[in-house]
């Protein structure tokens, strides 16, 4: 009896824990995720949850896709070809590749 009971605490506690973990990804997603906007509208990058972006340049949508990192308030940019680039978030604009970005709502 004390077996079950230990191992239904424990499997309760483990559920608890993955449920908690879950839930913080879904509720609290990283302040930089979202789009981001050239002034003109030309450039955006899109910061996906999944750390996948995607960048669209004028009526090109897909013009670069590929993987992002984020470390404190710098970005670093793989795209799918293997091509890198970085940037920094400073106070709320993303400045990337001589680019001055901003958080479209």
């Amino acid at each position: 009896m004390r077996r079950l009971i230990a191992a239904g605490l424990l499997l309760l506690t483990s559920t608890a824990l993955a449920g908690e973990t879950t839930s913080m990804t879904a509720t609290d997603p990283h302040p930089y995720i979202g789009m981001w906007v050239t002034e003109d509208g030309r450039i955006r990058h899109e910061l996906r949850a999944d750390g996948r972006y995607v960048e669209a340049r004028g009526s090109r949508e897909a013009a670069y896709q590929g993987r992002y990192t984020i470390t404190g308030d710098h970005i670093d940019y793989v795209d799918d070809t293997g091509f890198t680039a970085d940037g920094d978030f400073i106070d709320g604009v993303l400045y990337h590749a001589g680019m001055i970005l901003y958080r479209r709502p």
